[in-house]
């Protein structure tokens, strides 16, 4: 059976800044957890910022 290859993802150039946005706010998140202590909401804030990291390298195959 041949092998399959599977398709590169393309480069989005929409990608850097969404990175760099959520990069910013999860350090900006952390930053103030270190500041005022643990607050659930923040904590919620925090894993949110998290997962929609997470979504978008899958979606973009870690080419980010």
């Amino acid at each position: 059976m041949p092998a399959q290859s599977t398709p590169e993802p393309k480069p989005n150039p929409e990608h850097p800044p969404v990175v760099e946005h959520l990069s910013g706010a999860h350090e900006l998140l952390n930053a103030l957890r270190r500041r005022i202590g643990e607050h659930p909401e923040l904590a919620e804030a925090i894993t949110k910022v998290e997962t929609a990291l997470s979504l978008l390298t899958v979606k973009t195959g870690g080419m980010l």
